[in-house]
């Protein structure tokens, strides 16, 4: 298999010159392609420009800062995105979650924790695979063809992120079976993520917000307490 890093591009969004030359140093070396911006409004033009595989946005920064920014990048693309947040700032890391960011690196990071999380990130991002073909027909309501990656809800296509699409595939593969947490992790982000289960519960909501009727009565996605996840058994109850 090809390294994650091989012709991808990364932009790093940040107002301190001396961040970018470390993160941009530390990118080249393991091979990725790298643009920067120095401000929020520029870098939405790069974005546009550059066409970016992945986006290292600092939250804080004059003008726009990164959650303003997160916001307009959110209007017009899905490219993955991971925060940079000050230290002790948890506000920070799940407003930037909850606003479309695919995660965070709180600062200061080293290196090798910087370039791990940009490989798990487009590693994730590049699609599920798996045995699943054509049309599947949870029920009158749900219908999902992940060959198209499209997901049909009441005859309307539904709009996922990467994660989330990620999410659903190995809960709808699994259909029927309890998921765990960790099983999740490791499938969904990587075994870079191993305890922490909040990516889990923060990413089943989203799902359940997007896909079903009642998220607070939800009839896809189940919670196993002190378990995990289940996807409705849709050939069984069919």
């Amino acid at each position: 298999m090809p390294d994650t890093s091989e012709r991808r591009r990364i932009l790093i969004v940040d107002d301190e010159e001396r961040m970018i030359r470390f993160i941009r140093m530390n990118l080249e070396h393991d091979g990725f392609q790298v643009a920067e911006a120095f401000n929020g409004k520029q870098a939405i033009q790069r974005i546009r420009d550059v066409t970016p595989d992945l986006i290292l946005l600092d939250v804080m920064m004059p003008d726009l800062d990164g959650f303003e920014v997160l916001e307009t990048i959110r209007e017009f693309s899905n490219v993955p995105v991971i925060m940079l947040t000050a230290k002790g700032e948890e506000d920070d890391r799940v407003r930037g979650l909850e606003n479309g960011a695919d995660d965070y690196i709180t600062k200061p990071f080293s290196p090798r924790e910087l370039v791990s999380r940009v490989k798990a990130v487009l590693r994730r991002t590049e699609g599920a695979t798996g045995s699943m073909h054509g049309l599947i027909e949870i029920d009158q309501r749900l219908k999902i063809d992940f060959d198209r990656r499209e997901i049909w809800l009441e005859g309307k296509l539904v709009k996922l992120r990467p994660t989330e699409y990620r999410l659903l595939f190995n809960l709808v593969q699994n259909a029927g079976w309890v998921v765990s947490h960790d099983q999740l992790l490791q499938k969904v982000w990587g075994y870079e993520y191993s305890g922490e289960p909040h990516y889990v519960r923060l990413y089943i909501n989203y799902l359940r917000q997007k896909l079903e009727k009642e998220p607070a009565d939800p009839k896809y996605i189940l919670t196993e307490r002190g378990m995990g996840y289940r996807f409705v058994d849709y050939k069984r109850d069919k």
